[in-house]
């Protein structure tokens, strides 16, 4: 026994080796979809600034707040001046430009008397939106139209309405509304009572009159509607030409003619007698020996045209009437005075309202 417990202390137990399986369940889940990254707001794009165009005025010019001649004066600009245009109204007759004397930086000028090298590349600015609702009161907005025809402003739709004050073609005006029968329109008018005027629908020129609100006796709004009634042809109503205080000495433009840049001028103005301003003064100097002019003359009036230089009229040039081209020949270099006279030839008022061109022939 003692030999077996002897040998027993060196018996040797061997441990279980198996080892459990260990079971392994495998399945195919479904993709799992990423979310969606989150999308970064892009800033706004900023329309770019245009680049204003440069201009030279071809005489002293006036600027106004508004595309008028009605419009307030915000100073003057002389002859040869370098301008800085944004843009130009719908009809083209009117730049915007930099003017730092002006509360915005911006003032108009008549595009006649700025010379631009290309006159295309001017971008349209200043068209007023179509009126959108004719619920209320307030016809701020409105389509643009331009004055064909010098036209009385008055307070209401009618001749017995008083005279707010004058518009001269070629003026912008913002359409505001119409009478019933659309033959008088509403317009934005300073001077007018609360900033209206209304002018004969016959001597302004504009698109979307058929959408204007259509404006009643209280000056409420009362609806929209294109009128069946075809307005009468409108007889105009003659008023004495407004003084302009040009003379010989201090001729309403001064122009001088280069071949590189200005090379003509088209003023419009009007004269009347026996009231009012009855003569005008455009003082030019030619590059060359021949000068082309034109004439065209609206209104009652008769209207006697003199070339002036040195202080005298010249007799042998001849004559150049409303309706006439005429061909001059003058000595390049030196300054002459074309005088524009109201003649007054009965006994009630004679206006005219002219346009004269003057070019430099090659």
């Amino acid at each position: 026994m003692l030999a077996i417990f002897a040998s027993g202390c060196g018996l040797n137990i061997a441990p279980d080796s198996s080892t459990p399986t260990i079971f392994i369940i495998t399945s195919t889940l479904p993709p799992t979809t990423p979310p969606p990254p989150t999308q970064t707001a892009q800033p706004p794009t900023t329309a770019p600034t245009p680049t204003p165009i440069e201009g030279t005025t071809s005489t002293k010019v006036n600027v106004r707040g508004e595309p008028s001649t009605a419009g307030t004066t915000l100073g003057m600009i002389d002859p040869s001046a370098k301008v800085q245009i944004f843009g130009k109204d719908p009809s083209g007759n009117w730049y915007q430009i930099v003017f730092v004397q002006a509360s915005d930086g911006k003032g108009w000028v008549t595009a006649q008397y700025v010379d631009v090298k290309n006159k295309d590349a001017v971008p349209v600015i200043g068209a007023a939106p179509a009126p959108t609702s004719v619920n209320g009161s307030d016809s701020s907005s409105g389509p643009s139209g331009v004055v064909i025809q010098q036209v009385n402003v008055r307070s209401g739709p009618g001749t017995d309405f008083n005279a707010l004050g004058t518009l001269n073609p070629k003026d912008v005006v913002t359409l505001t509304g119409k009478d019933a029968n659309g033959i008088w329109l509403q317009i934005a008018f300073v001077n007018g009572p609360d900033g209206k005027g209304w002018v004969t629908a016959a001597y302004v020129q504009a698109n979307g009159t058929e959408s204007l609100p259509i404006i009643g006796g209280s000056g409420d709004v009362i609806g929209t509607g294109t009128p069946t009634v075809i307005p009468p042809t409108i007889t105009p109503t003659l008023v004495s030409a407004l003084q302009d205080n040009d003379s010989q000495q201090a001729p309403a433009v001064n122009i001088t003619f280069s071949p590189t840049n200005t090379r003509s001028i088209i003023y419009s103005s009007d004269v009347s007698a026996p009231t009012g301003d009855a003569e005008d003064w455009i003082q030019f100097t030619p590059y060359g020996n021949v000068i082309s002019a034109n004439l065209i003359c609206t209104g009652n009036g008769t209207l006697k045209v003199e070339l002036w230089q040195n202080n005298t009229p010249l007799q042998n040039w001849g004559e150049l009437s409303c309706g006439e081209n005429k061909v001059l020949t003058v000595n390049a270099g030196q300054s002459y005075l074309v005088h524009l006279i109201a003649q007054s030839v009965s006994s009630g008022l004679e206006y005219t309202h002219y346009t004269l061109s003057l070019s430099a022939m090659p």
